[in-house]
This record gives C-alpha cells, structure tokens and sequence, in this order.
C-alpha cells in the first residue's frame, strides 16, 4: 500500500465536520458519533462537487468496523526479517504459478511492456505478493473499511481523501459500491491500489470502457506497470542483484543513498554471486547487516520503495522478480545473524531519538530512517556501521 495527497484532501484538509468532541484524544475503538459524522462528511463531498447519488449509495448502510480498527493495530509483519518474509512468501509454489502466467499471457505482457517498458516478472512479482494472482483480494467491504478508519483518530487526513476518491471511482463508473471488497485498509484489486492510485493510474487495457482492477487481468497488469513507470522505472535496467562482499568493507558505504559505479564496488571487493555485475550506479545494500544477504540495488530498486516504503516488502518483491528470471536463491550471507525483536527496536528507536537521532515513529518496526538513525550512532561509537542493530549496539545504548 502507497499512500498519495488527492485533490479532495486540500478540499477535505481541516474541515471541523471530520471532528468529533474527543475523537482526537481517545481512539476508543467504539465508534460512538460515527453516524452524525458520516452525515456531515456525506455533505462535505457533495459540497466539494461529487455527484449526490455517487455519495448516497456509496454510503447508504456504512457502519463503523471495530475489525478494522483492530487489523490497524495489530500490523505486526514487517517485523519480520527479510530471509523470513521471503522465505514465506517466495515459495516454490507462487515461483511455478507466476512462471506459468507468464507464460500463458506471453502476448499481453508483450503490449505492456511495448507501453510502459515494465517486464512481465516485476508485474508478475507484484501481483503474486499482493494477492497470490488475484485469488485472494479480500472480503473487507472497502468504503466501509475507509469510513472507518478516516473517522479513526489515528490516521484521519488520509482515509477521508481515500474515502472520497472511493466514491469518485463509483462516480467515474468503474465499479460500483457492492463490488468493492479488498484488503481491511482499504486496498482494492489484484495488486491493491489505494483509491488514489485507482484514479490516477487505473487504465482500461482490455477496451471495455470500465477501470476494472478486480476482475480483469490486462486492467491490472497494464495498470501496475502504468504506476510502476509513473514512479521512475527504467525500461532495460536491472533492479537487484545478489552479490558476495569482502569482510572489510567500509560499511558506512553500504547505505541505499549512497550509489556508486558498479566498477567501483567491484575495485571494492564485490563480487557477484551468480553471472555477472551489470554496468550502472548501484548502492551496496544490506538488508540484513553486514553478515545477511548483499545486493547491488540499482535505481529501479528505489521504484520498489515508492510502490511499498517497507524494506522488507520491498526487498522481497524485487528478489522474487529476479527469481521469475532465473536467478537461484539468495545465498544465507557471510555468518549468523542476530535478529532483535520488536520490543528491543522500539527500545532503541527511543534512546536514539533521546540523542537526537530522527528514527520515524516508535514502532518497533526496522524502516530506512531507523537503520540511518542506528548507522549514525554505530559510527559515533566505533561500531561496526551497517546499520543493522544488534547486541553490541544494545550495550553501547544501555
């Protein structure tokens, strides 16, 4: 999931009938006031200029969803460790299937890449992650997901622009309200657009005048290589490549900011694991520290990043493609790796943050300006700098 600013949030954007006494300060979870403010919001859109009867039966039955709150606070997967998600998540299974849909639509994948320079493995990637081919999209009922958590206090800006731009996809006439069931946060289709993507990048690849991201495969196939291209992808250029790493790096060079001429990382040490390093600017990236898995990430990974911010996710997806291409697995690194857990991350995302370091929020979750933050301290005391925490930057914190 990728969050995007649509126009209707400017509209949108601190208008007090999103507020409701209190809401701000207690997310109870109950959903008290939520029908009044649905009322005022209905109104809101209507103002703004959506169609009334696009609004009325978008919204006509919505309820508030305790299990959706309940999905938002429980995220917990990207807690994991890249070997683990991957480990789950590229398996022989989903590498036959999207062998075989690569195969099957040949001619189709020939088009999209002949439009948008995507290659069929990154698509294919994509859609296996994010739905197992389109098999699992979800049973949540989207606009309700989106009202639910646009009333919520945590992330309240957000979902009512989301919510908003739901409705105009029901208004532009590609879908209608009961079709619209996808993931609890309010995702929607085979690779799980946000409804703001859906109405920026959405496209009608198979001629039948509707968007359709449920039910048409070459709608969204075309459309995801449509966002991928819309976030920089480079038609020809690698992605991702595993390579092996010398035990005396400077480490603080393995940073995804830092590119370098492949040459240079060669003269460096790197090595590739498997066939050759290709020419470009590339980062030495460790998802793991210095003693995981190491890849050359090119600029097209970053495209990776825009799609999902997650490291993990987006790591995974990248290495799942490079698989759908022939390369083997990855390779288990250069030794044993010490993974924290969540409590200890959230730990060290606090100390850091008290000496001045920006971690991002205090979740217990390893994202980019986390490991940036960890690097920075590694390096103010003499660590190891592959901004990977491990026990040693514990002691030097505690």
């Amino acid at each position: 999931m990728r969050s995007s600013v649509s126009i209707l949030a400017v509209l949108l954007a601190g208008l007090p009938a999103f507020a409701t006494p209190g809401l701000a300060a207690s997310c109870s979870a109950k959903g008290d006031g939520f029908g009044a403010w649905l009322a005022g919001y209905a109104k809101t859109l209507t103002d703004a200029g959506l169609p009334a009867d696009a609004v009325r039966s978008s919204l006509s039955g919505v309820a508030f969803d305790p299990a959706v709150i309940k999905k938002d606070r429980g995220q917990g997967v990207f807690s994991q460790t890249f070997s683990e998600f991957a480990g789950r998540m590229v398996n022989k299974n989903r590498l036959t299937v999207g062998a075989q849909k690569i195969k099957a639509n040949a001619s189709l994948f020939s088009r999209i890449e002949a439009q948008y320079g995507v290659p069929a493995e990154v698509i294919v990637a994509v859609w296996g992650l994010e739905s197992d081919f389109g098999a699992n999209t979800g049973d949540f009922p989207t606009i309700q997901s989106l009202a639910t958590l646009a009333y919520d206090c945590r992330r309240p800006a957000m979902f009512q622009a989301e919510l908003g731009d739901a409705i105009r996809i029901v208004a532009r006439g590609d879908l209608a309200p009961p079709e619209m069931k996808g993931a609890w946060a309010g995702e929607l289709g085979q690779t799980q657009f946000l409804p703001s993507n859906y109405l920026r990048y959405a496209v009608d690849f198979d001629g039948d005048g509707r968007r359709n991201l449920i039910r048409s495969a070459p709608d969204v196939l075309a459309s995801t290589a449509n966002y991928l291209q819309s976030l920089g992808w480079a038609p020809g250029q690698p992605w991702l490549v595993e390579v092996d790493i010398p035990a005396n790096l400077p480490w603080d060079q393995a940073d995804l900011p830092i590119k370098k001429p492949a040459g240079e990382w060669q003269a460096m040490g790197v090595r590739p694991a498997h066939g050759a390093i290709p020419n470009g600017l590339a980062a030495l990236y460790l998802p793991m520290g210095r003693f995981g898995p190491a890849f050359l990430a090119y600029h097209n990974f970053d495209v990776y990043l825009g799609w999902n911010e997650s490291l993990v996710y987006a790591t995974t997806a990248a290495y799942f493609a490079t698989r759908l291409t022939g390369a083997p697995p990855v390779g288990p690194g250069n030794g044993k790796v010490e993974a924290l857990g969540a409590s200890d991350i959230a730990f060290i995302q606090g100390a850091l943050a008290a000496q001045g370091f920006d971690t991002g929020p205090k979740d217990g979750k390893l994202g980019q300006r986390t490991r940036e933050a960890v690097r920075g301290f590694q390096l103010r005391a003499g660590l190891p700098a592959d901004g990977w925490p491990d026990s040693a930057l514990l002691r030097a914190l505690r």
